[in-house]
């Protein structure tokens, strides 16, 4: 039992094993993702911090519901809360998806501070859905995958390019590549069938993915810092005794510190794994560099046609750090 669980627990006075309850919490990535495993680590810090008057099953790998239905699933109260990742709901506001602009925050020092200038906002957006932020956790800076090393932006076009959010199937067509929607869990057989050819993503899920078994090339472009969401059902929150909520946001407080190390020991034990299978970790070259910073550039201004108040609000916070 670690040192905030005790205190939690100390300070409590927990809830009787009578007033027990479990939720269930739906995630999309498999046990082997280090954000299953914080979250699952936050599911025995309440389970413990409530002697066991709040229970989290954890359901992982889309194995409850879609990627996609999560966050409605928790709306609705089909169940409590759930995961997952933020900017693919940049089509409901585009506050959503600002960590995944590219080349706006590249860095883990930049995705905290933008994640600072966003959560205020992402909070009052979300509390009007019914639901409640718990905590977000950065995934590694996004790398390129292909085959063979790319040497311009060039080089992309025609290819058929995973995309898993609207921002990355913009970058995809503005490279002139062809975006195509797969699943994380899906990597694997998208590429092995020829469905796609290129990715964008971390290191994460490309060790996770065994990429070696079908790219041999990974480019540390290090495009943006994107973040998965924990959200709780507002109603099923607030039926929560005192002191369970009390135990809840704590380790959700442990949990987003937790995850943000977690991250970044990920990005750097995840590049040495694929190499160590022999995949080229390259660096850009300065003219896929220029190429991909101009596409960024353009994506950015096209977003500031289109963004409400809200979301420029958080550039305009995020710009004055």
């Amino acid at each position: 039992m670690n040192k905030f669980v005790l205190t939690v627990a100390a300070a409590m006075g927990i809830a009787t094993a009578a007033q027990a309850q479990t939720w269930d919490m739906p995630t999309p990535y498999g046990d082997a993702t280090f954000h299953t495993q914080n979250i699952r680590e936050f599911a025995e810090d309440v389970a413990e911090a409530t002697g066991g008057a709040l229970t989290i099953e954890v359901h992982s790998a889309g194995s409850l519901f879609p990627h996609g239905e999560i966050k409605n699933a928790v709306r609705s109260g089909q169940v409590p809360l759930g995961e997952f990742f933020l900017s693919t709901l940049a089509n409901e506001d585009l506050a959503f998806g600002m960590d995944s602009q590219p080349f706006l925050a590249t860095s883990y020092d930049d995705a905290e501070a933008l994640w600072a200038a966003q959560k205020p906002v992402i909070e009052e957006l979300l509390a009007k859905q019914g639901l409640k932020p718990l905590f977000s956790v950065a995934w590694p800076a996004q790398g390129l995958y292909t085959n063979g090393e790319i040497a311009t932006v060039d080089d992309l076009a025609g290819l058929r390019f995973r995309a898993y959010n609207p921002a990355l199937e913009q970058f995809a067509t503005l490279a002139k590549a062809a975006p195509v929607q797969v699943e994380a869990a899906d990597i694997p057989q998208a590429f092995t069938t020829g469905q796609v050819e290129a990715m964008i993503t971390s290191p994460s899920t490309g060790a996770n993915s065994k990429a070696w078994d079908f790219v041999d090339t990974y480019t540390q472009i290090d495009a943006w810092v994107p973040k998965n969401i924990v959200v709780v059902n507002q109603r099923a929150f607030d039926r929560l005794g005192a002191d369970v909520q009390e135990a809840v946001l704590a380790a959700a407080a442990e949990a987003e510190t937790r995850g943000w190390e977690m991250s970044k020991a990920e990005a750097e034990a995840k590049t040495a794994e694929m190499k160590a299978n022999g995949m080229t970790i390259a660096a850009p070259s300065a003219a896929l560099t220029e190429g991909l910073q101009a596409i960024g550039a353009q994506m950015l201004d096209g977003w500031k046609e289109k963004a409400g108040p809200e979301a420029m609000a958080i550039l305009e916070a995020y710009e004055a750090r």
